[in-house]
């Protein structure tokens, strides 16, 4: 991703250059080990590609920025009726603080980290470089990899 930012009631409140944007929902019963396990896995995670086009470089590697972006819509589940139900998110007054926390760990590994305004209306602008989306889940861990359900 070449460059990002967001905007809340016309005004700019994150905005980063190369990097990666993140855009995060917290369930229920999200602990910090959940969110410790992300932290690694994205910051170290070689997706960005090196000077023969391979992936082969984390986001420490490029010196990137991280801009983080609160997405409760991502446990939309819309297996029944028209409308989506998004009783897999955990409530706000659990999420933000979560989100929060989160943010102060991608920080602390030294990468400059960007937000959105929790629980507002926001305009978020991606200049994407590829493509390349991910989907990580903290429960993953639990599993053995590949081929595994």
């Amino acid at each position: 991703m070449l460059a990002a930012s967001v905007e809340v009631e016309e005004k700019i409140v994150g905005e980063i250059g190369p990097g990666l944007v993140l855009f995060v929902a917290s369930a229920p019963h999200d602990q910090s080990d959940d969110f410790e396990y992300l932290v690694t896995k994205i910051v170290n995670l070689r997706i960005f590609s090196d000077s023969a086009g391979r992936f082969d470089q984390s986001v420490l590697d490029v010196t990137g920025e991280i801009l983080l972006i609160s997405q409760f819509t991502l446990y939309a589940d819309t297996r029944k009726g028209r409308r989506p139900s998004f009783m897999g998110a955990a409530p706000p007054e659990v999420a933000e603080p979560n989100l929060q926390m989160f943010a102060t760990m991608l920080r602390d590994t030294g990468i400059v980290v960007q937000t959105g305004r929790f629980g507002a209306q926001m305009l978020v602008r991606v200049e994407n470089d590829g493509p390349v989306t991910i989907s990580f889940d903290s429960g993953d861990r639990h599993t053995s990899g590949r081929g595994s359900s």
